[in-house]
Protein backbone atom coordinates (compact mmCIF):
# COMPACT_ATOMS: atom_id res chain seq x y z
CA UNK A 1 0.00 0.00 0.00
CA UNK A 2 1.43 3.15 -0.89
CA UNK A 3 2.15 5.73 1.83
CA UNK A 4 -0.13 8.95 1.72
CA UNK A 5 2.51 10.92 2.47
CA UNK A 6 5.08 9.97 0.06
CA UNK A 7 2.54 10.84 -2.57
CA UNK A 8 1.54 14.01 -1.14
CA UNK A 9 5.21 15.22 -1.58
CA UNK A 10 6.17 13.69 -4.91
CA UNK A 11 3.16 15.77 -6.24
CA UNK A 12 4.53 18.63 -4.20
CA UNK A 13 8.07 18.23 -6.02
CA UNK A 14 6.47 17.55 -9.46
CA UNK A 15 4.53 21.13 -9.31
CA UNK A 16 7.78 23.02 -7.55
CA UNK A 17 9.41 21.25 -10.82
CA UNK A 18 7.12 22.83 -13.47
CA UNK A 19 6.02 25.85 -11.90
CA UNK A 20 7.26 28.85 -13.48
CA UNK A 21 9.66 31.05 -11.94
CA UNK A 22 7.44 33.74 -11.54
CA UNK A 23 3.63 33.81 -10.84
CA UNK A 24 0.69 35.29 -13.07
CA UNK A 25 0.25 37.93 -10.33
CA UNK A 26 4.38 39.09 -11.21
CA UNK A 27 2.59 40.30 -14.95
CA UNK A 28 -0.96 41.60 -14.14
CA UNK A 29 -1.50 44.72 -15.79
CA UNK A 30 2.09 44.31 -17.89
CA UNK A 31 1.48 45.44 -21.48
CA UNK A 32 1.15 42.99 -24.17
CA UNK A 33 1.04 42.70 -27.56
CA UNK A 34 -0.52 39.79 -29.57
CA UNK A 35 -0.22 40.74 -33.19
CA UNK A 36 3.05 40.18 -34.42
CA UNK A 37 4.42 43.22 -37.18
CA UNK A 38 7.57 42.64 -39.17
CA UNK A 39 9.56 44.80 -41.20
CA UNK A 40 10.63 44.62 -45.43
CA UNK A 41 13.64 45.56 -47.29
CA UNK A 42 13.17 48.67 -49.69
CA UNK A 43 13.49 46.18 -52.56
CA UNK A 44 10.71 43.79 -51.16
CA UNK A 45 8.72 46.96 -51.24
CA UNK A 46 9.16 47.78 -54.57
CA UNK A 47 8.68 44.56 -55.73
CA UNK A 48 4.84 44.31 -54.79
CA UNK A 49 4.71 48.24 -55.83
CA UNK A 50 5.79 47.46 -59.40
CA UNK A 51 2.77 44.82 -59.26
CA UNK A 52 0.22 47.35 -58.24
CA UNK A 53 1.30 49.70 -61.19
CA UNK A 54 -1.84 51.09 -62.55
CA UNK A 55 -4.43 49.14 -60.42
CA UNK A 56 -7.43 50.94 -59.79
CA UNK A 57 -9.13 50.83 -55.88
CA UNK A 58 -12.18 48.68 -57.70
CA UNK A 59 -9.40 46.14 -59.43
CA UNK A 60 -7.93 45.82 -56.41
CA UNK A 61 -11.35 44.88 -54.33
CA UNK A 62 -12.46 42.56 -57.40
CA UNK A 63 -8.58 40.99 -56.19
CA UNK A 64 -9.85 40.76 -52.62
CA UNK A 65 -12.58 39.00 -53.50
CA UNK A 66 -10.72 36.48 -55.69
CA UNK A 67 -8.49 35.74 -52.16
CA UNK A 68 -11.86 35.37 -49.81
CA UNK A 69 -11.26 38.62 -48.21
CA UNK A 70 -14.82 40.50 -49.63
CA UNK A 71 -15.03 43.47 -47.96
CA UNK A 72 -12.13 43.12 -46.68
CA UNK A 73 -9.67 46.18 -46.41
CA UNK A 74 -12.49 48.83 -48.16
CA UNK A 75 -11.90 51.74 -45.89
CA UNK A 76 -15.50 53.86 -44.78
CA UNK A 77 -15.98 55.93 -47.96
CA UNK A 78 -16.62 58.54 -45.64
CA UNK A 79 -12.67 58.91 -45.91
CA UNK A 80 -12.18 61.00 -49.24
CA UNK A 81 -9.70 62.31 -51.25
CA UNK A 82 -8.74 65.97 -50.68
CA UNK A 83 -8.64 67.21 -53.87
CA UNK A 84 -8.73 65.05 -57.06
CA UNK A 85 -7.42 65.73 -60.84
CA UNK A 86 -9.36 64.28 -63.30
CA UNK A 87 -6.92 65.62 -66.14
CA UNK A 88 -3.57 64.12 -64.64
CA UNK A 89 -4.43 61.72 -61.74
CA UNK A 90 -2.69 62.56 -59.57
CA UNK A 91 -4.61 62.17 -56.35
CA UNK A 92 -4.32 58.36 -57.18
CA UNK A 93 -1.58 56.41 -55.50
CA UNK A 94 -0.10 53.21 -54.39
CA UNK A 95 1.91 52.61 -51.41
CA UNK A 96 2.70 50.84 -48.06
CA UNK A 97 1.80 51.40 -45.07
CA UNK A 98 3.55 53.27 -42.21
CA UNK A 99 0.98 53.17 -39.36
CA UNK A 100 1.15 55.54 -36.47
CA UNK A 101 -1.76 56.37 -33.68
CA UNK A 102 -2.35 59.28 -31.85
CA UNK A 103 -5.15 59.06 -29.00
CA UNK A 104 -7.12 62.03 -27.45
CA UNK A 105 -4.69 63.37 -24.53
CA UNK A 106 -5.74 63.84 -20.33
CA UNK A 107 -2.84 66.25 -19.88
CA UNK A 108 -3.50 70.57 -19.38
CA UNK A 109 -4.92 71.69 -22.46
CA UNK A 110 -2.87 74.89 -22.19
CA UNK A 111 0.33 76.56 -20.60
CA UNK A 112 0.47 76.90 -16.74
CA UNK A 113 -0.57 80.28 -15.10
CA UNK A 114 2.53 82.50 -16.22
CA UNK A 115 3.55 79.97 -18.78
CA UNK A 116 4.68 80.99 -21.93
CA UNK A 117 1.83 80.16 -24.39
CA UNK A 118 4.91 79.14 -27.23
CA UNK A 119 7.33 77.55 -25.30
CA UNK A 120 4.26 75.10 -23.84
CA UNK A 121 3.04 74.61 -27.53
CA UNK A 122 6.85 73.45 -28.29
CA UNK A 123 7.22 71.61 -26.02
CA UNK A 124 3.87 69.59 -25.95
CA UNK A 125 4.58 68.45 -29.67
CA UNK A 126 8.26 67.73 -28.44
CA UNK A 127 7.13 65.67 -25.68
CA UNK A 128 3.32 64.26 -26.58
CA UNK A 129 2.40 64.34 -29.92
CA UNK A 130 5.47 64.31 -31.98
CA UNK A 131 5.96 62.64 -35.32
CA UNK A 132 8.15 59.66 -34.62
CA UNK A 133 7.25 57.89 -37.68
CA UNK A 134 8.39 60.46 -39.91
CA UNK A 135 11.63 58.64 -39.40
CA UNK A 136 10.90 55.18 -40.95
CA UNK A 137 9.30 56.30 -43.60
CA UNK A 138 10.80 55.51 -47.56
CA UNK A 139 10.09 56.01 -51.08
CA UNK A 140 6.54 54.67 -52.14
CA UNK A 141 5.33 54.65 -48.18
CA UNK A 142 2.20 55.87 -47.33
CA UNK A 143 1.66 57.42 -43.54
CA UNK A 144 -1.66 55.75 -42.21
CA UNK A 145 -2.89 57.73 -39.12
CA UNK A 146 -4.89 56.74 -36.81
CA UNK A 147 -6.38 59.71 -34.87
CA UNK A 148 -8.50 61.30 -32.54
CA UNK A 149 -11.68 61.73 -34.78
CA UNK A 150 -14.01 63.45 -32.19
CA UNK A 151 -11.41 66.38 -32.10
CA UNK A 152 -11.04 69.74 -34.22
CA UNK A 153 -7.55 69.15 -34.66
CA UNK A 154 -5.10 69.04 -38.02
CA UNK A 155 -2.04 66.87 -37.37
CA UNK A 156 -1.77 67.25 -40.67
CA UNK A 157 -0.65 71.01 -42.38
CA UNK A 158 -0.07 72.10 -45.55
CA UNK A 159 4.39 71.87 -44.29
CA UNK A 160 4.47 68.69 -42.55
CA UNK A 161 2.81 66.47 -45.16
CA UNK A 162 5.36 68.31 -47.56
CA UNK A 163 7.82 66.90 -45.05
CA UNK A 164 6.91 63.17 -45.66
CA UNK A 165 6.67 63.96 -49.44
CA UNK A 166 10.40 64.42 -48.60
CA UNK A 167 11.08 61.39 -47.58
CA UNK A 168 9.41 59.23 -49.56
CA UNK A 169 5.40 59.18 -49.10
CA UNK A 170 3.34 59.10 -51.87
CA UNK A 171 0.06 59.76 -49.81
CA UNK A 172 -1.77 60.30 -46.57
CA UNK A 173 -4.60 58.51 -45.42
CA UNK A 174 -6.20 59.59 -41.89
CA UNK A 175 -9.48 58.04 -40.40
CA UNK A 176 -9.83 62.14 -38.64
CA UNK A 177 -8.97 65.24 -39.71
CA UNK A 178 -6.29 68.03 -41.83
CA UNK A 179 -5.67 71.89 -41.46
CA UNK A 180 -4.53 73.98 -44.68
CA UNK A 181 -6.50 71.57 -47.64
CA UNK A 182 -6.22 74.80 -50.10
CA UNK A 183 -2.53 74.91 -49.93
CA UNK A 184 -2.19 70.33 -49.54
CA UNK A 185 -4.17 70.45 -52.67
CA UNK A 186 -2.43 73.35 -54.29
CA UNK A 187 0.95 71.47 -53.28
CA UNK A 188 -0.76 68.45 -54.74
CA UNK A 189 -0.27 65.92 -52.06
CA UNK A 190 -2.39 63.05 -52.19
CA UNK A 191 -4.54 63.05 -48.85
CA UNK A 192 -7.42 61.62 -48.00
CA UNK A 193 -9.55 62.33 -45.04
CA UNK A 194 -12.59 62.07 -43.36
CA UNK A 195 -13.07 65.79 -42.39
CA UNK A 196 -11.39 69.42 -42.07
CA UNK A 197 -9.68 70.62 -38.85
CA UNK A 198 -8.74 73.79 -37.59
CA UNK A 199 -6.92 73.14 -34.35
CA UNK A 200 -3.51 72.93 -33.55
CA UNK A 201 -2.23 68.77 -31.45
CA UNK A 202 -1.19 70.65 -28.34
CA UNK A 203 -3.50 70.16 -25.65
CA UNK A 204 -5.44 67.74 -28.01
CA UNK A 205 -4.10 64.53 -28.89
CA UNK A 206 -0.83 62.92 -28.58
CA UNK A 207 1.18 60.22 -30.16
CA UNK A 208 0.59 56.62 -28.78
CA UNK A 209 2.52 54.04 -30.91
CA UNK A 210 3.95 53.73 -34.51
CA UNK A 211 4.05 50.85 -37.14
CA UNK A 212 1.91 49.09 -34.76
CA UNK A 213 -1.84 47.44 -36.01
CA UNK A 214 -4.15 50.38 -36.33
CA UNK A 215 -7.62 50.75 -37.40
CA UNK A 216 -8.69 53.23 -39.81
CA UNK A 217 -12.27 53.77 -41.07
CA UNK A 218 -12.85 50.25 -39.87
CA UNK A 219 -10.29 48.51 -41.31
CA UNK A 220 -7.14 46.98 -39.92
CA UNK A 221 -3.82 48.03 -41.34
CA UNK A 222 -0.94 46.54 -40.14
CA UNK A 223 2.38 48.27 -41.51
CA UNK A 224 3.86 46.93 -44.65
CA UNK A 225 0.41 46.43 -46.02
CA UNK A 226 -0.50 47.75 -49.83
CA UNK A 227 -2.53 51.03 -49.73
CA UNK A 228 -4.47 51.74 -53.05
CA UNK A 229 -5.95 55.09 -53.10
CA UNK A 230 -8.73 56.92 -55.89
CA UNK A 231 -11.43 58.55 -56.49
CA UNK A 232 -13.26 55.51 -55.56
CA UNK A 233 -11.66 55.62 -51.75
CA UNK A 234 -9.07 53.57 -50.13
CA UNK A 235 -8.72 49.97 -49.82
CA UNK A 236 -5.85 48.01 -47.86
CA UNK A 237 -4.39 45.01 -49.02
CA UNK A 238 -2.99 42.74 -46.41
CA UNK A 239 0.80 41.74 -47.16
CA UNK A 240 0.28 38.04 -47.22
CA UNK A 241 -2.27 37.73 -50.05
CA UNK A 242 -0.74 40.79 -51.87
CA UNK A 243 0.77 39.13 -54.65
CA UNK A 244 -2.14 37.00 -55.61
CA UNK A 245 -4.64 40.54 -55.13
CA UNK A 246 -2.60 41.95 -58.04
CA UNK A 247 -2.20 39.19 -60.38
CA UNK A 248 -5.99 38.81 -60.53
CA UNK A 249 -6.68 42.60 -60.21
CA UNK A 250 -4.66 42.64 -63.35
CA UNK A 251 -6.60 40.23 -65.52
CA UNK A 252 -9.92 42.76 -64.18
CA UNK A 253 -8.25 46.18 -65.22
CA UNK A 254 -6.75 44.35 -68.65
CA UNK A 255 -10.29 43.29 -69.63
CA UNK A 256 -12.15 46.45 -68.49
CA UNK A 257 -9.41 48.29 -70.50
CA UNK A 258 -10.29 46.02 -73.73
CA UNK A 259 -14.04 46.41 -73.58
CA UNK A 260 -13.78 50.49 -73.07
CA UNK A 261 -11.55 51.07 -75.97
CA UNK A 262 -14.18 49.40 -78.39
CA UNK A 263 -16.64 51.33 -77.06
CA UNK A 264 -14.39 54.27 -77.49
CA UNK A 265 -13.98 53.31 -81.01
CA UNK A 266 -17.40 52.79 -81.83
CA UNK A 267 -18.23 56.33 -79.97
CA UNK A 268 -15.47 57.80 -81.78
CA UNK A 269 -14.10 59.27 -78.66
CA UNK A 270 -10.42 59.90 -78.49
CA UNK A 271 -8.23 57.80 -76.07
CA UNK A 272 -6.75 58.89 -72.65
CA UNK A 273 -4.60 57.41 -70.01
CA UNK A 274 -7.34 55.09 -68.71
CA UNK A 275 -7.69 52.74 -71.33
CA UNK A 276 -3.69 52.91 -72.78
Amino acid sequence: MIDKRILVLATASLCAATTPAFSQDDTKGQPQNYIETRTYTQEENDAILQLYQGLRVADVSDGMDFVGLADTGLVDPAIHPDWVDHETLKHVFRGIAVTARYVPTQRRAGPEPGEDFDAWVGNFYNQYSSEPFADHLFPGSVVVLDDVETADVGSIGSYNILLWKSLGAVGVVTDATSRDTDEIAMQEVPLYLRKKGRGIRPGRNEIESINRPIVVGGVLVMPGDVVVADGDGVIVVPRKVAKDVAQYAHRILEADKAGRRDMFEKLGMPMDQTVE
